[in-house]
């Protein structure tokens, strides 16, 4: 059994393509012949690149709202857009959208940012309000800032490998989100053999937050259509 961790060394690390192998070692410090794979936003790019590299060591794969850079698909500005015409209803959406264009125009105030929080939530209520402000706090902006840095993908290597995957993949997106829009998730669903897309209604980036039950019941039933295997 090999050790977990002896890979981290130093920023250079950071990068996607660079920690896949590192998925491959826990799965082996596991003792696990195969695992049901979960993966939110762009964690999805690590789980592509996982499920490219090692497509036998799979048995499901969930991808939460999740970006697919990795096979070349990615959310725009234009996307962006698209999703926030969607809550132009909102009481919070003039000043949201008005911070969101100084950010475009090269703001980097945290007042803007903070006004910006909305957009990814389908529900701006308490829990939301929480999730947000607890966000600065778990950012690792270097790592960020390496993680789809360039070299990291390889698009069209991933989109053949993924092409002959076996395994089950559940994609889920929020109806309001941007990142990917329900279309879009629909484009990368295309890309992947046995993928199923579910759009859970009213929901933004973080859909167990904004229905919890329905969240867990949509990816406990799709988990539970093949028996046994724990989860990583």
């Amino acid at each position: 059994m090999r050790e977990v961790g002896v890979r981290g060394a130093g920023p250079a690390t950071y990068r996607c393509d660079r920690q896949v192998a590192d998925v491959e070692d826990l799965r082996d410090h596991l003792g696990l012949d195969r695992v049901d794979l979960l993966a939110h936003s762009a964690a999805g790019d690590l789980a592509l690149l996982y499920a490219a590299r090692y497509p036998r060591r799979i048995r499901t794969h969930t991808l939460i709202t999740a970006r697919a850079r990795a096979l070349g698909v990615d959310f725009t500005e234009a996307h962006r857009r698209e999703a926030a015409a969607l809550r132009t209803a909102e009481p919070w959406f003039g000043a949201a959208y008005d911070a969101r264009e100084r950010i475009r125009a090269g703001s980097d105030a945290d007042a803007d940012w903070d006004a910006i929080a909305p957009f990814f939530y389908g529900r701006w209520d308490a829990a939301a309000q929480a999730h947000a402000a607890s966000e600065v706090a778990q950012t690792h902006d270097e790592a960020a800032e390496i993680y789809a840095s360039s070299g990291a993908f390889a698009p069209e290597a991933a989109r053949a490998a993924v092409a002959g995957l076996d395994a089950r993949v559940l994609l889920l997106a929020g109806e309001v989100d941007s990142g990917p829009l329900p279309r879009i998730a629909a484009d990368i669903a295309k890309l992947i053999p046995r993928a199923e897309l579910v759009v859970q209604p009213g929901a933004g980036h973080y859909p167990w937050l904004d229905d919890p039950r329905r969240f867990t019941r949509t990816v406990a039933t799709f988990l539970g259509q093949e028996p046994g295997g724990p989860a990583v």
